[in-house]
């Protein structure tokens, strides 16, 4: 597996799995699948409702630990945020079942970010967090966080795919020391993603799915991907994407698809920031 090197040295898989929206109780299949695939990089969160299934198919994989790279994501804190984030951060280790993360990613731009943000710099100089970052930050409050810290994300994990490209953002980025981490990779097969007429005439190219040229794209653009699936097969062609490479005027062609807008939600509009400052995790 190719790998991208972290701002402080820590070495993340390319492409990985992601766990969002696979029931708890299909996750510890799904996960064991990947992990005999051939992932190494696993991508849950406190929200997902999944971080048990994860670490019990981690562990049951027999797979050496310092071979994974195990991201998970706080979850808007109350006040005092500092101390609720390290109690969040050790709830989430306690269900994965590990002494440390790789990752710890920051899940939303809301309440106290700079407390929570604290807190994490504290984890990840203990050794709890082998490397921190942040999820969903548009470039001003990125830009704002790194400025104001003592810790630069290593990484910004944010929507990502062919009608939503963030090829200025990813430059933007490139220049403070932050790695691009996409989600949404495939945009859940929004705009007929699956059946795009551009992207399944190369895949036929290569013989690949578009599925495969949308990783394809991403990966080629040093973007990390953490594709969803709950079917072995699916996942077999998932990590099967680099054995070919896509050309420059393939590569510009896929640029024409670019809406430059989410397809999903706006985290400017006030009514989805009110609904993610309520959400609030079960213990």
């Amino acid at each position: 597996m190719q790998t991208v090197t972290l701002n402080n040295g820590v070495r993340m898989p390319l492409l990985g799995f992601g766990v969002y929206q696979i029931p708890a109780e299909d996750t510890e299949r799904a996960v064991s699948e990947a992990l005999a695939a051939g992932y190494r990089l696993l991508d849950t969160a406190a929200a997902y409702g999944n971080e048990e299934a994860v670490g019990r198919a981690a562990e049951s994989s027999g797979i050496p630990r310092e071979e994974l790279f195990v991201t998970t994501k706080l979850w808007v804190q109350d006040a005092p945020a500092e101390d609720n984030t390290r109690r969040a951060f050790e709830a989430s280790l306690a269900k994965l079942g590990l002494d440390y993360v790789d990752l710890y990613l920051m899940h939303q731009p809301f309440g106290d970010v700079y407390g929570q943000w604290r807190a994490m710099e504290a984890l990840h100089r203990e050794g709890l967090a082998r490397a921190i970052g942040v999820a969903n930050f548009y470039p001003d409050r990125l830009v704002d966080l790194i400025l104001n810290n003592e810790v630069t994300p290593a990484v910004n994990q944010i929507e990502t795919h062919p009608f939503f490209q963030r090829t200025e953002y990813q430059d933007l980025m490139r220049e403070h020391g932050v790695q691009l981490q996409s989600w949404g990779g495939f945009a859940e097969g929004r705009n007929d993603l699956f059946t795009n007429p551009l992207l399944a005439e190369i895949g036929k190219e290569y013989d690949k799915t578009v599925a495969q040229v949308v990783l394809r794209w991403l990966t080629q653009r040093g973007v990390v991907a953490i594709p969803k699936s709950v079917r072995a097969e699916r996942m077999a062609e998932n990590i099967d994407v680099f054995d070919f490479r896509l050309t420059d005027e393939q590569m510009a062609a896929v640029a024409t698809l670019d809406t430059g807008g989410s397809l999903f939600f706006d985290h400017h509009d006030p009514e989805m920031v009110a609904w993610l400052a309520k959400r609030r995790l079960d213990a």
